[in-house]
């Protein structure tokens, strides 16, 4: 009988405990699911209950002004329990010029950036590596000696002067500065090297998203980081420029596809400046021949709590021209953990299908467009699935 009686209080008690389980679980990602931060339309306040994940949770009617357009509101889960402590921030209706066109890149690095460190064949025939545990991959050399240097031609020449003697660099290390002392290494040639790579400017491919009013535009969705260091790069100047399709190489299980295509580094061909290089994209101003050839459709700017997986569509050129592509959001992640990877993205148009695969290099930045608005453009691929991607809600571009 009490084999009997403490069975049943087991049972009782793994019951109970897996329902606290379920109720924690439910909790947790219930909070997970609503954004630490949403932006609203002024008057527009009602958009808010769009971002609840069930009718359970509610916000309490007091406000919190935190000053300016912002205040913070208090989620509950049967308006009893505290969720998450939700900023609200409320913003002017934005019209914007959609595009989609390709563009060229080229943008040149503050300072020299140093890739990685090697060994050199000294004059006495032995392997030396004078940058070992001294340098590190993604530092930038602001200054040789003292003087200030603004690309890898002049940091080689003057290590080509140095007589291998040694040398001070002053280094930009994240957000530090730091001075190390380098010895060149007499190399078997006669000439004198420190056993780095270096690079001091990047060049490629992107989509062109949207264009302000005043010429101001953003692009790509995602920074342009260094492809061996895969530390963003610090911008020093940059431009935009014509850019030509030249062929397509498509997408494929394991392997991203890309476009190629052909980039004139003239005057003329000159749409625009580079100002900004972050995480979220590159923005900068186009000059007149860019805003007019570059900026098309005019179209409002979508909030994330607007966009609803099922049915929307992209704009890119694959072929020279801006064409309009039937795609499907299938997940969304309105707490954007991540700046640039917000939704998912799956090509359906058949067309783009046979002609790229889905979605390939050089079409970030192209415009997500949904229910007759700009809500997003197009970040990465996914590497085992050419047909899906990330996609950025345009509202983290735009800010």
């Amino acid at each position: 009988m009490d084999s009997t009686r403490k069975y049943r209080r087991f049972l009782w008690g793994l019951l109970a405990g897996s329902l606290l389980l379920c109720a924690a679980y439910f909790f947790y990602t219930s909070g997970k699911s609503i954004p630490d931060e949403i932006s609203v339309y002024e008057g527009q306040e009602a958009q808010l209950d769009d971002m609840l994940p069930s009718e359970l949770f509610s916000y309490d009617e007091d406000i919190a002004v935190l000053g300016g357009n912002q205040y913070q509101l208090q989620c509950r889960l049967f308006g009893i329990l505290p969720v998450k402590t939700v900023k609200v921030q409320s913003i002017p209706r934005e019209t914007v010029f959609v595009s989609g066109e390709t563009i060229g890149i080229y943008m040149e690095t503050d300072g020299v950036m140093i890739i990685g460190a090697g060994e050199v064949d000294a004059v006495d025939e032995l392997q030396k590596n004078p940058a070992e545990n001294i340098i590190r991959p993604g530092d930038y050399i602001l200054e040789v000696n003292g003087k200030k240097i603004s690309d890898k031609n002049e940091l080689i020449e003057m290590v080509g002067k140095s007589d291998g003697q040694k040398m001070q660099l002053l280094l930009r290390r994240g957000l530090e500065k730091v001075t190390v002392a380098l010895t060149p290494v007499m190399t078997r040639d006669g000439s004198c090297k420190l056993g780095i790579w270096v690079r001091d400017n990047i060049q490629g491919i992107g989509t062109l998203t949207f264009v302000r009013d005043d010429g101001t535009y953003a692009a790509l969705g995602h920074g342009i980081s260094d492809i061996d260091t895969g530390e963003l790069l610090q911008l020093s100047e940059g431009q935009l420029y014509r850019s030509k399709i030249l062929s397509v190489s498509r997408g494929a299980r394991g392997n991203p596809g890309e476009l190629k295509g052909m980039i004139t580094y003239r005057d003329q061909e000159q749409l625009g400046s580079i100002s900004v290089n972050q995480y979220n994209g590159i923005s900068g101003s186009l000059n007149e021949r860019g805003k007019k050839e570059l900026a098309h459709r005019q179209m409002e700017i979508g909030l994330k709590q607007e966009v609803t997986a099922g049915p929307a569509s992209i704009l890119c050129s694959v072929d020279g021209e801006v064409k309009e592509y039937q795609v499907e959001i299938r997940e969304i992640d309105y707490r954007g953990e991540s700046s640039n990877k917000n939704f998912v993205i799956h090509v359906t148009d058949s067309r783009l299908l046979e002609s790229t695969g889905g979605i390939v290099q050089g079409m970030s930045g192209s415009p997500v467009i949904q229910n007759g608005k700009l809500i997003g453009a197009v970040t990465h691929v996914f590497v085992q699935d050419a047909a899906s991607g990330y996609g950025i809600f345009v509202e983290n571009m735009v800010s």
